[in-house]
């Protein structure tokens, strides 16, 4: 039998809601869980670590006591072969014919750079050099830091991590032009960050120009048909390289190209690309060669194929890192030190945040830390060598595959839009090319005004 309103007799509606029951566990501190991603990025951690600690102690000549030496023929002999060639362009002499130890594998362009060095003595244009090569890196590092607004805590951590790392030791003894190459890079990136991608263009075709092993990355515009930045790095790129052919002579060309071609793949511990790791495994450098153009087409069409079905690849997040990295991956030749030109996209991985991704970073951080004498745990005459001696292939692998999973539309530490004159800064513009459209956003609601409050308390927005 129902009673007014289709409720059983005898039953009476309540409309008071019921109390809640507290949990058991309620007041309790909330433990977090450690996740496996971040339990196996702290014990890889810990193990690079705990290699350097023990491989400094075992080989205490590490490559950071050898920067006062003067022994330019057998230490600082990247430079010194850079040097020979500036002489030589300053006696019009042939810049890849010199009395140095090492043949110039570089374009007659990186030449006309150092020719000022050349007026100095080779000790002395070193010291400076060296100098010069850790105020960029760090400058550089820093610049790409603050354009990502990253704490103090953060920047602390990769520069320090930058400052104990072997690539950054190595580059400075031997004296190596990486210094240069990520002072173009960062520059390019932060260009292209600040809404300028024609000067991002210029700036990165000007290095390839100096390393043509970067050129890779004058075609992720292509992939995102951004058109006016790709003719603009193609020209760039073919311009620079023109002016150091006509100042050290139309013959300094062909013989770059020469030499370039000719250079053999070395099996040596320290050659990271894929040819040298298919040497060191025993098979010809082709099959390397082979394996970085499908890493490195993989990685333009990854980015192209995001374009096309409107979910886009920010050219001034991780992109324009992967396709460094898969660049060196491919070069014939890529030393461990080149990992230097990756760093600032390892800074862009902790701006996008999240626990998995900052556990990543610092294995990022931590292994490139490992010392050169790495490579005396792995003798060659042992069965297991050519694993033990491809590490630092390995680690240029892992920054390639974090850079390009990372590479998405988001802007990482993106600045509060600024109204451009005749154009509001607001969502629902069209996307530029290589990036979503904004969302609309819905009209919101009209709101009622609320009867005036009693409370002397002020409300603050909670901060994140």
């Amino acid at each position: 039998m129902s009673g007014p309103g289709g409720l059983r007799s005898g039953i009476v509606s309540d409309a008071s809601p019921t109390p809640a029951v507290p949990h058991p566990d309620a007041g309790r501190p909330v433990r977090r869980r450690v996740a496996m991603p971040q339990l196996a990025a702290g014990l890889v951690v810990l193990a690079a670590l705990g290699v350097t600690i023990g491989l400094t102690c075992a080989h205490p000549d590490a490559l950071v006591t050898l920067l006062p030496s003067t022994n330019m023929t057998d230490l600082h002999v990247d430079f010194d072969t850079f040097w020979h060639s500036a002489v030589a362009l300053t006696q019009g002499a042939d810049i890849y014919k010199t009395p140095a130890k090492l043949l110039n594998l570089n374009p007659p362009l990186l030449t006309v750079l150092m020719t000022p060095l050349a007026f100095l003595g080779s000790l002395p244009a070193y010291r400076l050099f060296a100098l010069l090569t850790l105020l960029m890196i760090v400058a550089a590092v820093l610049a790409v830091a603050r354009e990502l607004r990253l704490s103090r805590g953060w920047t602390a951590v990769a520069t320090l991590a930058l400052l104990a790392s072997s690539p950054l030791h190595g580059t400075l003894v031997l004296g190596q032009i990486y210094g240069l190459l990520l002072v173009g890079l960062a520059a390019g990136w932060i260009a292209e960050r600040r809404g300028r991608p024609v000067l991002a263009a210029v700036l990165y075709g000007v290095t390839v120009a100096l390393k043509p092993s970067l050129a890779p990355l004058l075609l992720l515009p292509l992939a995102q048909r951004r058109w006016p930045p790709f003719r603009a790095g193609i020209a760039a790129a073919v311009l620079a390289s023109l002016l150091g052919v006509l100042v050290a002579g139309p013959a300094s060309g062909l013989e770059w190209l020469r030499i370039a071609l000719a250079e053999p793949v070395p099996d040596v511990v320290d050659n990271a690309a894929l040819p040298g790791l298919a040497v060191r495994l025993g098979l010809p450098s082709v099959v390397g060669s082979v394996l970085g153009v499908i890493v490195v087409l993989g990685t333009l069409a990854w980015c192209a194929t995001r374009t096309r079905r409107g979910a886009g690849v920010e050219p001034a997040g991780t992109a324009p890192w992967a396709v460094v990295a898969s660049g060196l991956l491919l070069a014939p030749i890529a030393w461990h030190n080149y990992l230097l030109l990756l760093w600032p996209g390892v800074l862009v991985l902790i701006a996008l945040g999240g626990r998995d991704r900052r556990a990543l970073v610092a294995v990022l951080l931590a292994l490139p830390v490992i010392p050169v004498s790495w490579a005396t745990l792995w003798p060659p005459e042992a069965p297991w060598s050519p694993v033990g001696r491809s590490l630092y292939c390995v680690i240029l692998l892992g920054y390639w595959a974090a850079l390009l999973l990372a590479a998405v539309a988001a802007r990482p530490g993106a600045r509060p839009p600024v109204a451009e004159p005749g154009r509001p800064a607001e969502p629902g513009r069209p996307a530029e090319p290589g990036r979503p459209a904004e969302p609309e956003r819905p009209a919101e609601p009209e709101r009622r005004a609320e009867p005036a409050r009693t409370s002397n308390a002020v409300d603050h927005p909670q901060r994140l």
